[in-house]
């Protein structure tokens, strides 16, 4: 009998350990560019999952919305931060993606991005039509706002041959800015940016509306819509701007193990506090809100932590 409940403790046992041991992996994440806001939220969540998911390794990696979404379809990365409009491009295999991507998973939407584009108050620009001729900076080719970027200029009339463009990151974009070797400076991320409120601490600017092309813009991407950035969000800031917006969510492979992604849903969840210390709309995110359809169908692990709230996705 002793040996029979030795036995079975060890099985018992055995079975916890491996089930542990399932859960473990190591794991790459891309995040975003040098100043933005994707970095320090993927280092957190690299915390955060690493304690819930014990023997995970995370290697947080830089990147941008578009690059991601190619990293985890290509198995450069397991899991990284996308933009709704370019993982829905994504899957489409619409340009700038040359194929249907087939191992892009969602996981969760976390906050709403906003395309931003400011300049300096005494540059005598109007509108982004005013730009022409003028000197801009936006992000690297390939990144999601490089990419709304142009197609901003595009619905306004202009191209990137009628302004003298660097393609750079946040950090060199404000340093132009403040030396007065850009006038404009086009990217896209939560409000309010880091880099923008860096660049108002050194120089008067405004931010443009951009109300005027949505429909313009969702000729593009059926995915755009309008958000508000509200007044005194920047400094001198005095009215409500419409922008062009989408979301922030994060994908993962398709092949990741299903009780992974359902930790790694699940901890998002009880942990939006935290995240908010990063991006502040985070606060108010609520499960309904992580599961909302953005045209991507969810990872069989997430959807698993979604349907415990009581929610049915669309799963891929």
């Amino acid at each position: 009998m002793k040996s029979t409940l030795k036995a079975t403790g060890l099985a018992f046992g055995l079975a916890f350990a491996f089930a542990g041991q399932a859960l473990a992996a190591d794991l790459k994440m891309m995040t975003g560019p040098q100043g933005g806001s994707w970095i320090p939220l993927g280092g957190q969540l690299k915390d955060l999952w690493e304690k819930a998911i014990p023997g995970t390794a995370i290697q947080v990696l830089p990147g941008a919305g578009i690059a991601n979404v190619r990293g985890v379809e290509e198995g450069k990365a397991d899991i990284g931060f996308s933009n709704s409009i370019s993982a829905v491009d994504a899957l489409a295999g619409k340009a700038p993606f040359n194929k249907a991507h087939a191992n892009v998973c969602n996981v969760g939407t976390l906050y709403p991005q906003y395309t931003q584009f400011v300049v300096l108050a005494d540059a005598g620009v109007n509108s982004i039509a005013d730009l022409k001729g003028k000197s801009i900076t936006t992000q690297q080719r390939g990144n999601t706002g490089e990419l709304i970027t142009r197609q901003l200029l595009e619905a306004n009339g202009l191209s990137y041959n009628d302004v003298k463009v660097s393609f750079v990151g946040y950090t060199d974009s404000v340093n132009q800015m403040k030396d007065g070797h850009a006038v404009g400076f086009g990217l896209t991320t939560q409000i309010p940016a880091g880099a923008i409120m860096d660049l108002a601490a050194a120089r008067d600017i405004k931010l443009m509306d951009q109300s005027g092309v949505i429909d313009k813009m969702r000729k593009h991407n059926v995915g755009y819509k309008l958000v508000t950035i509200p007044k005194g969000t920047y400094p001198k800031q005095d009215k409500d701007i419409q922008v062009i917006g989408f979301f922030t969510h994060i994908v993962a492979s398709c092949k990741l193990p299903e009780d992974v992604v359902y930790k790694m849903t699940k901890t998002i969840a009880d942990n939006t506090k935290t995240l908010a210390t990063v991006a502040r709309d985070i606060a108010s995110l609520t499960p309904k809100g992580m599961g909302q359809d953005i045209e991507v169908p969810f990872h069989p692990g997430a959807a698993k932590f979604y349907k415990e709230a009581g929610l049915q996705v669309k799963v891929r």
